[in-house]
């Protein structure tokens, strides 16, 4: 029998104009997504702001939900969720990370890809993703397969409307307290 293991999927709305853009055409209340391996949220990887300042600099980064572009953000809003995994889905997703980490700087933020995902057209291009495109990519490279849709279409909604992944905490990303 095979050990299983948690890794956690933060959806999150900050509020940015580019979020509540965003949210303007999905109807939903969280429109980007991040993937850790940890309960405390302290290995915490997406597609994004490379700087809290710049919206328009995106690509592969490490998130810090105490620092970086979710402090200047208080009062942004999450929803945690634990996807139950085997050991050895663990260390695929984490082999596939560290290639993303290695070739950190070839990597940019998809935003054509975001636009295809509102008009159902996967738009995809070697080293670029948007958050959600990202999370679904470590996955089925891991061989988990939650949807019967390619990455570039999957949204962080997707996200929060599959039964495999169980609720942890919903509320402010400044209140969740891991040890709850």
């Amino acid at each position: 029998m095979a050990v299983e293991r948690s890794v956690f999927i933060l959806l999150t709305n900050t509020g940015t104009l580019f979020t509540r853009v965003i949210q303007t055409y999905t109807k939903a209340p969280y429109n980007h997504a991040s993937i850790s391996f940890d309960r405390e949220l302290s290995e915490l990887y997406s597609f994004g702001r490379k700087h809290p300042n710049n919206p328009l600099d995106g690509g592969f980064v490490k998130e810090d939900i105490k620092t970086g572009t979710f402090s200047k953000y208080p009062n942004t809003t999450c929803v945690i969720y634990e996807l139950r995994v085997t050991e050895r889905e663990v260390e695929k997703m984490k082999r596939v990370l560290r290639i993303f980490i290695r070739s950190r700087q070839r990597y940019m933020y998809n935003l054509l890809g975001v636009i295809g995902v509102a008009l159902k057209e996967p738009v995809e291009f070697s080293n670029s993703y948007f958050c959600s495109q990202f999370v679904a990519e470590i996955l089925q490279r891991s061989g988990i397969k939650i949807w019967n849709k390619l990455p570039a279409l999957i949204t962080p909604d997707d996200f929060r409307q599959s039964d495999r992944l169980r609720l942890v905490y919903e509320g402010k990303l400044s209140e969740y307290d891991p040890l709850a």
